[in-house]
């Protein structure tokens, strides 16, 4: 089996969704024979589901890594290159392409395009492979940028990394002691600033698509209720922190 694919199919079965699952089915199937065993499970997904689907909880877990860089304002010196990494999209031909983008590619486009307004000089990096898709991620974004009025010329497209280790590694050569801004979201910034410092370049971090947002701000009632998108944090969070550990082992 692929290296890449194994990767992720051990990654989705630790998330905190897959980790619920796998308990309810447990309690099912005990229920008869081990019914303390079963309530155990029973108790423990019930616990794991509220937990994570408590917004409180969210950004507690979340807060510490997306608080690691500043929102990007403005460089001090002319900027080289603006490095937006690859996430995902759904081709579909009665579509443009800033509508097939997911969440996350397009609020690094965003971001992107935010940053190009300010520092026009510079050049935009697009990266991302295919998948399963018939247009590679980097591709994609940059038909939906050129839509958004970057000219085609300043665009340079990086179809081939499968993830942000071989995005550092290929992109590094171009861009080694230039000037570059790079984009990729907030929760995901700390892994890839670490990826691309290994390979001998210090980009200036431009998160996008924060999640934790007007922390300090009075709180109501609507903000204790448990929600799916709460779990979804939650899950990021647990993501990013997997992976980090993972980048430590490795270096």
């Amino acid at each position: 089996m692929d290296l890449f694919l194994l990767k992720k199919i051990i990654s989705a079965l630790i998330m905190p969704l897959s980790i619920i699952i796998i308990l309810l089915i447990l309690a099912i199937i005990f229920y008869q024979y081990k019914k303390r065993f079963s309530y155990v499970c029973l108790i423990a997904a019930t616990l794991l589901l509220t937990l994570g689907s408590f917004r409180p909880f969210a950004n507690f877990v979340m807060a510490p890594i997306e608080n690691q860089h500043l929102a990007f304002t403005r460089s001090t010196e002319p900027v080289d290159y603006i490095v937006i990494l690859g996430c995902w999209h759904t081709t579909d031909p009665e579509l443009p392409a800033t509508s097939e983008l997911g969440v996350c590619s397009l609020q690094r486009l965003v971001e992107a395009i935010r940053i190009f307004r300010i520092h026009p000089e510079a050049h935009l990096i697009t990266s991302g492979f295919a998948g399963h898709d018939e247009t590679s991620n980097a591709e994609k974004v940059k038909e939906a940028a050129m839509l958004l009025g970057v000219p085609e010329s300043k665009i340079i497209v990086e179809s081939f990394p499968k993830d942000t280790e071989e995005e550092a590694e290929l992109i590094a050569p171009r861009v080694t002691g230039r000037n570059v801004v790079l984009i990729t979201n907030s929760d995901h910034m700390p892994r890839a600033i670490k990826y691309f410092q290994q390979q001998g370049v210090y980009p200036i971090a431009a998160p996008a698509g924060k999640w934790v947002k007007g922390n300090s701000n009075e709180k109501n009632w609507p903000y204790y209720l448990p929600r799916p998108s709460n779990l979804e944090q939650t899950t990021h969070a647990w993501y990013e922190s997997l992976g980090r550990f993972v980048q430590w082992l490795k270096s």
